[in-house]
C-alpha cells in the first residue's frame, strides 16, 4: 500500500528535502496545479488512494497549525497526522477528526510517555513514529538509541509503527536497511519512509512490509504508484 505523504505549512502543502523545513517550498504535485493541499487530496482520491500521510509542520514547530485543513483533508480521504502530539490532552483534541493520531519521537517529551498515551486509547486510532535523521533517533526532548526504542514498542505493542528516516526525504535514495532489519520481528506492523524507491518496496514486501510512505518521487511523476497503490 502506498500512502502519499503531505507536508503542511502556512495553510499549503509544502515539499523539501531531509527535513530541512525553513527551505521548503510550495508542493508541485502532478495531480493537481496547485499547492492547495484539499485540491489535491481530491485528486489522489480520485487516482485510487485510501489513506493519507500528512504532517502539520506549523504544528510540529509549535507555531500555529493546520488543523482546520486537516480536518476537511480527512473527509475526502482518512489521514493519519503528525502534528507534534505529546500528551493524552493533545490527543483527544483531535483523534475525533482524523483516522489516526500519530506519536513521533521527534517531539515525545519522555520516551517514558508512550506507555500512558497508548494505554489510554484503542491501539488501532494511533500509531507510534520513529524518527530518525543521519543513523541516529530524532528527538527534540529525549536522547534515546535504537535499542531503547524497540523496547519501548515491544512493552507497549503498538497497533503500527512508521519508520520515517527524515534525512532521507525528497532524496530518492533509498531505504536504510540495516535500520529497518533491527525492527523486524516485533509484533506491530511497520510503515516505512524516507526515500522509498520502487526498488525497496520489491524486496521489502517479500519481507512482509506492506506499507510506505512516498512524497517527492510520488509528486514529481517518477513512482509507478499504479502497479502498486
Amino acid at each position: 500500500m502506498i500512502i502519499p505523504v503531505i507536508d503542511l505549512k502556512d495553510g499549503e502543502a509544502v515539499s523539501g528535502k531531509s527535513g530541512i523545513r525553513k527551505t521548503y517550498k510550495p508542493l508541485k504535485t502532478v495531480f493537481h496545479d496547485s499547492s492547495d493541499p484539499i485540491r489535491i487530496a481530491r485528486a489522489l482520491k480520485n487516482s485510487g488512494f485510501k489513506l493519507l500521510y500528512i504532517a502539520d509542520l506549523n504544528a510540529i514547530d509549535g507555531h500555529d497549525s493546520n488543523f482546520h485543513i486537516v480536518r476537511e483533508m480527512n473527509h475526502i480521504i482518512p489521514v493519519m497526522l503528525d502534528s507534534g502530539v505529546n500528551s493524552i490532552d493533545g490527543v483527544k483534541k483531535i483523534i475525533g477528526s482524523v483516522k489516526k493520531v500519530i506519536i513521533a519521537t521527534e517531539t515525545i517529551k519522555s520516551i517514558d510517555d508512550f506507555q500512558p498515551i497508548f494505554s489510554s486509547f484503542e491501539k488501532e486510532n494511533l500509531v507510534m513514529s520513529v524518527d530518525v535523521k543521519d543513523g541516529k533517533v530524532l528527538g527534540k526532548h529525549i536522547e534515546a538509541d535504537f535499542k531503547d526504542i524497540i523496547g519501548i514498542i515491544q512493552k507497549i505493542k503498538p497497533f503500527a509503527v512508521i519508520l520515517l528516516d527524515i534525512s532521507r526525504v525528497g532524496t530518492g535514495k533509498g531505504v536504510d536497511h540495516e535500520i529497518i532489519n533491527s525492527f523486524r520481528g516485533l509484533e506491530t506492523e511497520l510503515i516505512l519512509g524516507g526515500g522509498v524507491t520502487e526498488q525497496d518496496i520489491d524486496q521489502l514486501t517479500e519481507i512482509g512490509v506492506h506499507k510506505f510512505l512516498v512524497g517527492t518521487s510520488l509528486h514529481v511523476g517518477i513512482f509507478n504508484y499504479k502497479l502498486i497503490c
